[in-house]
């Protein structure tokens, strides 16, 4: 059984949420190929190349593949397909996007967001928000499955280099172009990959008070920046820092929640986080019954001495 991990990258750098997939290919096969798809992406291929369990790299360029075209994507990797048994991506926007193409161009169910494999053709997915776990046993000849990351370690480098190998990109996509995009550029961690998430909630009240408050917290900590939908649907953050069930799906080391309430849907996106501190003035907030460490107080008084503690502490 050989598998395809499509690796999720920005051309200089393989993203961590791509050796946690190649932790979850190595459980279905020993022989795991990486396919680095963009443009101007040797960098990205020579430190796949690097990580430990992988057979051997595809690279391949293009215009379209570097613009996260879904038919470009599919076009390049439904004819690899018949080298292969399963194809992976992790379950981030790009491979939520591209996914469901391969696998209705491979005339197969895609596999959503799978935690765990059970063996080759069975697997264990979150539902309702998180809080059941689907088992999933699929008859299917080739498999498309997306991966929830944040529950796979991430595979560490080896000492040697597997292969690589340039391979032809297909012709761009006749029907769709791509216009433009607006991409929210950050000095902080990544969300996705953080390993300590500070978050806000409505409990803000304005975009000026969540940057006052958030994020000289997050840099003090040298953490992400992460916001509840309630949050982000008011104004205060951008919708690239949403966590939870319709936004990022994180769980770093330590996760701060300010002014959150833990409605369901922003549970199933960070309880998974190894330690969950919460500040909320309302004692019977549900975020509390998650939480590790939770203070109830307002965090107009909470965060400034929090603050004051941790610059004694030399942070």
């Amino acid at each position: 059984m050989a598998v395809l991990v499509i690796a999720d990258h920005d051309d200089a750098h393989v993203r961590d949420t791509t050796h946690k997939t190649i932790t979850a290919a190595l459980k279905l096969s020993p022989e795991v190929d990486v396919l680095v798809a963009g443009k101007n992406c040797a960098a990205a291929a020579a430190q796949a190349a690097k990580i430990e369990g992988v057979r051997k790299v595809l690279v391949a360029e293009s215009d379209a593949l570097d613009e996260g075209m879904a038919e470009a994507f599919e076009s390049l990797v439904t004819p690899l397909m018949a080298g292969y048994d399963a194809v992976l991506t992790p379950a981030t926007s790009q491979g939520k996007n591209i996914a469901p193409r391969i696998a209705a161009a491979l005339d197969v169910s895609q596999i959503s967001e799978i935690i765990e494999v059970v063996d080759g053709s069975t697997f264990v997915r979150p539902i309702y928000a998180g809080n059941a776990m689907e088992t999933v046993r699929t008859s299917d000849a080739k498999k498309v499955i997306t991966v929830r990351s944040s529950l796979f370690t991430a595979a560490a480098e080896g000492a040697a280099s597997a292969p690589v190998e340039t391979i032809a990109a297909p012709p761009p996509a006749g029907k769709t172009h791509f216009v433009g995009q607006e991409v929210v550029k950050s000095d902080r961690h990544e969300l996705a990959g953080a390993k300590i998430v500070v978050s806000g909630g409505r409990a803000m009240g304005s975009a000026e008070e969540f940057q006052r408050v958030i994020e000289p917290l997050a840099d003090k900590l040298g953490a992400a920046v992460g916001a509840s939908r309630a949050a982000v649907d008011a104004g205060y953050a951008p919708n690239d820092y949403q966590v939870g069930q319709t936004g990022k799906v994180v769980a770093p080391d330590l996760y701060v929640a300010v002014g959150i309430s833990g409605a369901i849907q922003h549970l199933a996106g960070m309880k998974d986080s190894k330690v969950i501190v919460a500040i909320n003035k309302d004692a019977d907030a549900p975020i509390f019954q998650v939480a590790d460490y939770g203070l109830v107080a307002d965090y107009k008084t909470a965060i400034p001495e929090l603050m004051d503690a941790l610059t004694a502490a030399g942070k």
